[in-house]
């Protein structure tokens, strides 16, 4: 039996509200603002949270020193469409040249690093 049920991610990062309008247009949703923090309820999904950070300072991928503490993988039907919308949302490429790879990696505008992959349908 389980001790607990994951309720919420939550990310640090220097402005709530643009990482919350990133991840509501790449996932769905709709922020619900409270001061310094803001819930995003994700259909079909956990809820993500965004909090403010003074001095958040993004992790470096790759890198053994300030790497990523953990990311995001999320599911697309197609990866060259996903990617257009995700980089146009402000997203930045960090690994993305292997296009026959099933996944390509991103950050998102607070610098948090997140895969977009492709559903393998049978």
């Amino acid at each position: 039996m389980a001790i607990a049920k994951l309720d919420t991610v939550v990310l640090d990062c220097p402005d709530p509200g643009v990482l919350a309008a990133f991840y509501a247009a790449l996932l769905g949703g709709t922020p619900e603002a409270e001061e310094g923090w803001i819930d995003l309820p994700v259909p079909d999904g956990p809820k993500l949270a965004f909090q403010a950070a003074p001095g958040h300072v993004p992790p470096r991928w790759p890198s053994a020193d300030g790497s990523q503490q953990f990311h995001l993988d999320v599911t697309v039907d197609d990866l060259d469409t996903a990617e257009r919308e995700v980089l146009a949302l402000g997203a930045k490429p960090l690994d993305t040249s292997d296009r026959a790879r099933s996944f390509r990696v991103y950050a998102d505008p607070a610098g948090h690093p997140f895969c977009l992959c492709r559903i393998e349908h049978p």
